[in-house]
């Protein structure tokens, strides 16, 4: 009777695993707004400088944009 407490327990944790697995695979896979990624941070000789945050990422690039 010991042994069928343990397998049950075991099996659904396995299955629990595999939900939150799954899940957390579907978030991921989900597009990010293009609009979350770039951010006009300053203005430099008339241009606007540009802050790109890719996805999971602390690190920032700057891009100067200058439309003319």
């Amino acid at each position: 009777m010991r042994i069928r407490g343990f397998i049950i327990f075991f099996v659904g944790l396995g299955v629990l695993a595999f939900f939150m697995n799954t899940a957390t695979n579907w978030l991921e896979m989900q597009p990010t707004p293009a609009d979350k990624k770039f951010e006009v941070v300053d203005r430099y000789k008339g241009c606007n400088v540009i802050r790109y945050a890719p996805d999971n990422s602390a690190r920032y690039s700057y891009f100067l944009d200058c439309k003319k």
